[in-house]
């Protein structure tokens, strides 16, 4: 038992020897390879992340959503005349307030652009613009600025 230890012994010390030649060598600095920057360097190690898509859905629940306004009675006669206005006059342009439901949580946006009304189909439901998009008439909260 004596002996195995000595040898063992041995072996660590040759072991320690081995790279005596080149421990003090300067660090090798390629002439072809640009320097990897730290960033690109941690994101070799993405993917190893122990809670891979929590980032993503941390922002999914911090984006924020709108609350979609139900009009009053009062509102919504406002507006069903404007609409009845621009439908006298089609094609027309027109300022037209819409909410967009979020397709991902609830909510949404409210959209405000001012675009050329084509037709307007009421039995459908819907608002047809000349660039050939859809607006669903129950989300129409306001018509401005009815133009001939």
């Amino acid at each position: 038992m004596g002996n195995e230890k000595r040898v063992a012994m041995t072996e660590d010390r040759d072991d320690s020897r081995r790279y005596d030649d080149i421990i003090d060598l300067p660090h090798h600095v390629s002439q072809t390879h640009p320097r990897m920057s730290m960033l690109n360097r941690a994101a070799q190690f993405a993917p190893f992340a122990a809670l891979t898509g929590y980032g993503a859905a941390i922002d999914e629940a911090a984006r924020l959503t709108q609350r979609r306004v139900e009009l009053s009675e009062a509102e919504q006669e406002a507006l069903n005349e404007k609409l009845s206005a621009l439908a006298k006059r089609l094609p027309a342009e027109a300022r037209v307030t819409w909410f967009v439901p979020d397709p991902r949580k609830a909510g949404g946006r409210y959209v405000e652009e001012t675009v050329t009304v084509r037709r307007i189909l009421p039995d459908e439901g819907r608002m047809i613009l000349t660039d050939g998009k859809a607006i669903a008439l129950d989300c129409v909260i306001d018509v401005e600025g009815v133009v001939p």
